[in-house]
């Protein structure tokens, strides 16, 4: 009877621990499946700015609305300096700079330092047409550029800007700009006309 007793005994262990290892391998295949729906999910960022709408950022892609948004206060930070700013200026165009081009943006930004420090040179720059490209995560800004020395408006002239962005994490990064420069017109044989 102690016998048949203890034989039962382990049985009704046995089937428990059976169960247990079923839940087990169930929640952990469960657990797996959360993680990699998790991992796939696009993430997705609703911001409030001062805009029509709210922007929402999301881990798929930099919308049209994100692009315009950043390159307009990235043109106003880049193309608006003076003399007493250049420090915060160069800084903080380096903080919106992907790290990988970091050093390239910071030697150009340096010798702009270097040559305007001390002047009284100043600009800044007025927007009057945004073109966003969010394939290629390019925009183009044309507008005027003015140019002050003391006091004195010295120059007003309508230039193109590109700006070239990289989307990582949630966020556009530069990865360079310059001004862009019209190709001189060629004629049938490929002469400068």
């Amino acid at each position: 009877m102690e016998l048949s007793y203890s034989h039962s005994h382990s049985q009704r262990i046995l089937r428990q621990r059976n169960v247990l290892a079923i839940a087990a391998a169930a929640l952990g295949a469960l657990t797996i499946l959360l993680f990699i729906v998790t991992l796939s999910r696009d993430r997705e960022v609703v911001l409030q700015p001062i805009l029509r709408s709210p922007l929402t950022v999301s881990s798929s892609g930099a919308s049209r609305e994100y692009l315009e948004m950043i390159t307009r206060d990235t043109v106003v930070l880049t193309l608006d300096r003076s003399p007493q700013n250049l420090e915060y200026w160069m800084n903080a165009v380096l903080d919106i700079t992907s790290p990988r081009m970091q050093g390239k943006i910071k030697g150009d930004l340096l010798k702009i330092v270097n040559e305007q420090r001390g002047s009284s040179i100043a600009q800044f720059f007025t927007i009057e047409q945004m073109e966003i490209d969010t394939k290629n995560l390019r925009s183009q800004v044309t507008g005027e550029l003015h140019t002050i020395v003391g006091n004195k408006v010295i120059s007003r002239e309508r230039r193109t800007f590109r700006y070239d962005w990289e989307y990582s994490g949630l966020s556009l990064k530069l990865l360079g700009f310059g001004m862009v420069t019209a190709e001189p017109a060629k004629d049938k044989w490929g002469k400068d006309q």
